[in-house]
């Protein structure tokens, strides 16, 4: 039903449009604000970093079908420039569409699945969904990469409602009712409507040496080499 994830959801196209949109807030003037490339590191990779003058940044990697972004806020504490990555906002659903479906089968009985993702696009993986019976029976799964959340249940139970939300989130599931023709295929699509939701930084924090080049990375752990230098 889907392929793999594509770079619709996190291309350079969607990265590199907030970079270029330097803010204009009033703020502090600070010598270290200014949009910085990724340099001395592999060939292969590209990164970009814009700090504001506010007090937030924009980033950006590319590595070969692999695009990445951050947003969030920096500040200089002795000798570094710390990133940090505000939170993802939370997915927003809806249910599939008939032409949403494709040429999908019923499943087989005693086993539900929810299907999240982008439509025609890809899916989405890490979203809890719980599953309600018309009798109060629950069981809940975690999307994988592919999108599917399986659960078993008895052939003898009715689907009638499903709960959504990114795993591990404190924030309330997201409802829905299903019908009964839906769920008599025991297969129910979520299509995500947020896109940006998607968009999970892949660092809680990123520390950058403040060096007479530029911003050094010396952090082992963030798979990053070189130095982000400003032009």
């Amino acid at each position: 039903m889907y392929r793999t994830l594509s770079q619709a959801w996190l291309s350079l196209a969607l990265v590199a449009g907030f970079l270029l949109s330097a803010g204009a807030n009033a703020g502090p003037a600070d010598e270290l604000a200014g949009h910085y490339y990724l340099e001395g590191g592999r060939s292969e990779v590209g990164s970009e970093l814009l700090l504001r003058k506010d007090g937030t940044f924009e980033w950006a990697l590319m590595y070969g079908a692999v695009d990445q972004g951050a947003r969030g806020t920096w500040a200089k504490k002795d000798d570094r420039v710390v990133l940090t990555p505000t939170r993802a906002e939370e997915p927003v659903f809806r249910l599939f569409r008939d032409d949403d479906y494709n040429a999908t089968e019923p499943v087989e009985p005693g086993r539900w699945i929810a299907m999240v993702g982008v439509p025609h696009v890809g899916p989405m993986g890490d979203v809890e969904v719980r599953f309600e019976a018309r009798s109060g029976k629950t069981a809940s799964a975690v999307s994988e990469e592919n999108g599917a959340a399986i659960v078993e249940m008895p052939a003898s139970e009715t689907w009638t409602r499903a709960g959504l939300g990114r795993a591990g989130s404190a924030a309330p599931l997201q409802w829905f009712s299903i019908d009964a023709g839906r769920a008599q295929t025991r297969l129910v699509g979520f299509a995500l409507t947020n896109v940006e939701a998607l968009q999970r930084a892949p660092f809680s924090k990123l520390a950058l040496r403040v060096g007479p080049d530029g911003l050094v990375v010396d952090d082992p752990d963030s798979g990053l080499r070189g130095t982000y230098a400003k032009h």
